[in-house]
């Protein structure tokens, strides 16, 4: 019987040379978000070595921070997704609080917000009024339907957009009704595509010495998926619909049941058809004439799948992958979330990363995925207790002497 393999320990992510700062420190941020986009994308901003105060209102705070499941308390959803971070408690209504945030922005490089298309506006903290107080100021906007267009008014959630966006309507079998994507990719998308414009703006002020607004509307991002099914519809004539697990354009491009476990295969070329053919003990398939081009592939894919379904129904899915990895044939094993969370290979590379939270104590959160060699970002703080750092921000960056502070928060404004 095998022995298991010893689990290598969960740590701090892996940096391959010597680390010279991360990109982003001495870069400032406001974080005004809450709930998933803006926190996903005021994090990474973090992750690469920014400064993130996230701004959140008095003895409520992020709504996600009353999500279950909880850890001791806190709320492993909130926790996942906002480490890196100075949490500040403010009034944003209140004159004095909003005064505070005045004073905030500007000795700030970046603000991100996410509230509908013209709160900021009424509350007086939109672009043209900030970027007067800070005309260096970065100024990024997360929204659901953007700031134009005849729905632009319309409240931004990730499953109205995921439905909008047409992924949805190609997601899940022909037979079936739409499916939504299993996590919230439409706001976890608009998070990643705020933090590159971020940090693009950050590039443009370098060369320029001014600031500028950052736009992003959650259906633009999602819609730009479509990309080859948008291609389809605009220039061949087509009409994208749900294919399951299927390639519009690629076959055998799916999901195979082996005799135990359901696996994936990418055979994209006939380089790679021939190969595979070899490895499953099908080298009949390689000759027949309705499967010798990928055009004539695709055209008969119904023809194609029971045959290889059949094929591997035969034995275990360890099996087939050992053969397919031996050829260089592109295959996996459909892997639960859980398999993914004990991955060795992730493991290795630093993905599973340890935080000691004051409440929850050691939390494991997913690591830093973009990899930079010369100036490395990393997980480094836990996500803050609700105002865990009002007194530092207060006293440390804005000078507001303590008995001033009691005051504030006396009176509720922090």
């Amino acid at each position: 019987m095998a022995t298991a393999r010893k689990k290598a320990p969960v740590r701090k992510q892996a940096l391959v040379r010597k680390q010279s700062g991360p990109p982003l420190h001495g870069i400032r941020v406001i974080d005004l978000t809450r709930v998933l986009a803006g926190p996903f994308c005021s994090m990474s901003l973090g992750d690469m070595g920014a400064e993130v105060i996230k701004v959140e209102e008095p003895g409520k705070g992020d709504d996600t921070r009353g999500w279950p499941p909880f850890a001791h308390g806190e709320s492993t959803y909130f926790m996942s997704v906002n480490r890196n971070k100075k949490s500040l408690t403010l009034n944003m209504k209140a004159p004095e609080g909003q005064a505070i945030l005045r004073r905030l922005i500007a000795k700030a490089d970046v603000v991100i917000e996410n509230f509908r298309p013209g709160t900021m506006e009424r509350l007086g903290f939109g672009y043209d009024a900030l970027r007067k107080l800070n005309p260096r100021l970065i100024y990024c906007s997360i929204s659901g339907f953007g700031e134009s267009g005849p729905e632009s008014s319309r409240p931004g959630y990730d499953l109205i957009v995921q439905g909008e966006s047409g992924v949805m309507d190609l997601t899940g079998f022909p037979d079936g009704p739409p499916v939504k994507v299993g996590n919230s990719i439409g706001d976890l998308v608009a998070g990643m595509s705020a933090a590159q414009g971020v940090t693009l703006a950050l590039l443009a002020r370098s060369k320029t010495g001014k600031g500028q607004k950052v736009e992003i509307g959650m259906l633009d991002v999602m819609a730009s998926l479509l990309t080859y099914q948008a291609g389809l519809y605009w220039n061949a004539g087509g009409r994208p619909t749900r294919r399951g697990n299927q390639h519009p354009s690629i076959v055998p491009y799916e999901v195979f049941q082996a005799q135990d476990a359901y696996m994936t295969l990418g055979v994209a070329n006939s380089s790679l058809w021939e190969r595979m053919c070899g490895a499953i003990g099908r080298d009949d398939l390689a000759k027949d004439a309705r499967f010798d081009s990928e055009a004539k592939r695709v055209t008969n894919r119904d023809a194609l799948g029971p045959l290889l379904n059949s094929t591997f129904s035969t034995r275990p899915a360890a099996e087939w992958l050992a053969r397919l990895d031996k050829a260089g044939v592109p295959a996996g094993r459909i892997k639960t979330v859980a398999e993914v969370c004990e991955s060795e290979h992730l493991r290795a590379r630093g993905m599973f990363v340890r935080l000691a939270h004051p409440k929850a104590g050691p939390v494991t959160a997913m690591g830093v995925p973009i990899r930079l060699w010369g100036t490395p970002g990393a997980a480094q703080a836990p996500a803050p207790l609700l105002g865990q750092h009002t007194d530092e921000i207060l006293s440390g960056l804005l000078r507001i002497p303590k008995a001033k502070a009691d005051k504030l928060r006396a009176a509720g404004v922090v």
